[in-house]
């Protein structure tokens, strides 16, 4: 299939260089997923009806939608007294309360937000705020022992244009959170279009520097909208967010829903299972998303402790290869909660939207849903490939789009998947860790949920490395249940059991500690092999 170089384009009105289809921007509009308000907006009309409804906790820190609107105009007009609509505001923080009044500033003030992950370092930091052109850079000035301001210093050193720095939970500047957020003076505020850029995110970046992903104010109005239709939220719901706000899968739960559907985010600065049960309980949280190693672990907890957490209505997991045994048990253990898998990405968010009927728990274990917004093709060989009204806007390198987007406009996931009942989607795996194996191609996700019901197996990831007769050999990266100590017959004989053909079967296992992960709990495949490589 060829590719059109010259997708049409269409320049902001803060002059920020877009992808742009107008017939699916005016199909956007006529079905109501894209609409003429901004999350800001949203969040106004809510205050105004009810002040006083918390709609963020951390800790014993609660924003009601009156305070959080308050807090984040002072925070705008401070912005605005100092840099120009559509200027990059980035921030650097953890699951922060004071996260949510930057975004919400920076969307009043008609700039565009910059979540960055606080678990990278240096060399990350510095290519993000140069490659965004960040006008001003919220950190911490110490968190878990390491020192951001310092950090944040060191990686400004030799930029052209550095950003303003802005400390937060430290620092007695003028230029602190606590300082600007505090400022008086007046400053008015722009009318906002809600088809300019809202949010710049950077993708991981695991397997070359990573890409600015841009996102409209009605990109992720739209998600917002899928997700209030298809996952039972009603006004009152409450996410726990565990996974990271500088995360796509953490920031739309955090500074979105509360906006436009009228729900409350509990933001956990770390994970940790026990205290995340004790929360849900407390709060009688309704909704949570994570990836597999928070249900598996929230699983596992709960379940020792005999709690079956009634409130709980939906978990959405993803992001992770996700056994189907584990949808089955958490869906049997959480009586009250539908338990499935779904499937998106940053350039794509929620591109299925699950399977919530109990009455269907195989379409809901063992597949990734059915469609939500998008529109979904397989290619010929397999890729996945997503188009809609919550996809990106683009890459704020346009050279970055190269090979992204084929000729219909359709976003080139770099997965694989296939059709299972007609209209369930079955991701296989990634196309880059795809297994060609005396020619017979292997996708690990496949062996992957069928290893991970094996009893010796906790965690588990296969990859191929180079091999001089086969062309690469499967590679299993096994971290054992306790005191177990999997091997290459144990493995195949459980895909034996499961009719599985032999060239699938691992020719190598490596008994390992845990897996690398990202903040988001997706294992990082790459850093897996160059650590198999240098062994």
């Amino acid at each position: 299939m060829s590719f059109n170089p010259e997708p049409q384009r269409r320049t902001t009105a803060t002059c920020w260089s877009i992808r742009w289809d107008e017939q699916q921007a005016a199909r956007a509009y006529a079905q109501g997923w894209w609409g003429r308000e901004t999350c800001a907006d949203a969040l106004r009309a809510s205050a105004a009806d009810d002040p006083m409804r918390v709609v963020l906790r951390q800790g014993e820190t609660a924003l009601s939608a009156g305070s959080l609107i308050a807090a984040s105009e002072r925070l705008a007009g401070a912005l605005l007294r100092r840099f120009d609509p559509g200027s990059v505001v980035s921030f650097m923080l953890p699951n922060w309360h004071e996260a949510a009044v930057i975004y919400m500033a920076a969307t009043m003030a008609g700039m565009v937000a910059n979540p960055i992950l606080p678990s990278l370092r240096e060399h990350d930091l510095r290519f993000i705020l140069q490659d965004a052109g960040t006008c001003i850079a919220f950190i911490p000035q110490q968190f878990r022992g390491h020192d951001y301001a310092e950090m944040l210093q060191a990686a400004c050193s030799d930029l052209p244009s550095p950003p303003l720095a802005a400390t937060v939970r430290g620092g007695t500047d003028a230029q602190s959170f606590e300082s600007l957020a505090s400022e008086a003076g007046s400053a008015s505020l722009p009318q906002v279009d809600p088809d300019d850029v809202r949010m710049l995110m950077y993708t991981s970046g695991t397997t070359g520097r990573p890409k600015g992903v841009l996102h409209t104010h009605n990109s992720l109005g739209a998600l917002i909208r899928q997700i209030g239709r298809h996952w039972l939220v009603e006004p009152g719901d409450r996410f726990l967010v565990a996974s990271p706000i500088s995360h796509i899968g953490g920031s739309i739960y955090a500074f979105e829903c509360p906006a436009m559907l009228g729900t409350a985010a509990v933001l956990m600065e770390s994970w940790d299972a026990a205290v995340a049960v004790e929360l849900m309980q407390r709060h009688r949280i309704t909704h949570m998303a994570g990836a597999t190693p928070f249900l598996r672990q929230l699983l596992d907890v709960a379940r020792a402790a005999g709690i079956s957490l009634p409130d709980l209505k939906v978990f959405i997991c993803g992001g992770a290869s996700v056994p189907p045994a584990l949808i089955r048990e958490a869906t049997d253990h959480f009586s009250n909660a539908r338990v499935c898998r779904v499937y998106g990405s940053t350039e794509v968010p929620v591109t299925t939207v699950g399977v919530l009927d109990r009455g269907h728990i195989d379409s809901a274990a063992e597949t990734d849903g059915r469609p939500g917004l998008a529109d979904i093709r397989l290619a010929p060989d397999g890729e996945i490939r997503a188009k809609g009204p919550q996809m990106l806007l683009g890459y704020i390198n346009p050279a970055d789009e190269a090979g992204s987007f084929d000729e219909d406009g359709f976003f080139r996931t770099g997965d694989q998947g296939r059709w299972e009942n007609g209209d369930h989607l079955v991701v296989t795996g990634r196309i880059k860790d795809l297994i060609i194996r005396n020619g017979e191609n292997i996708a690990p996700k496949e062996i992957e949920d069928l290893l991970l019901g094996h009893p010796d197996v906790a965690e588990i990831a296969i990859v191929g490395v180079p091999d001089a007769k086969t062309g690469e050999r499967a590679v299993a990266v096994v971290v054992p249940a306790a005191g177990a100590t999997p091997d290459v017959p144990a493995l195949a004989a459980h895909l034996a059991g499961a009719g599985v053909a032999k060239f699938k079967y691992p020719e190598s296992v490596a008994l390992w500690d845990s897996l690398p992960k990202n903040d988001a709990g997706k294992v990082l495949k790459q850093a897996i092999r160059e650590r198999l490589l240098r062994g």
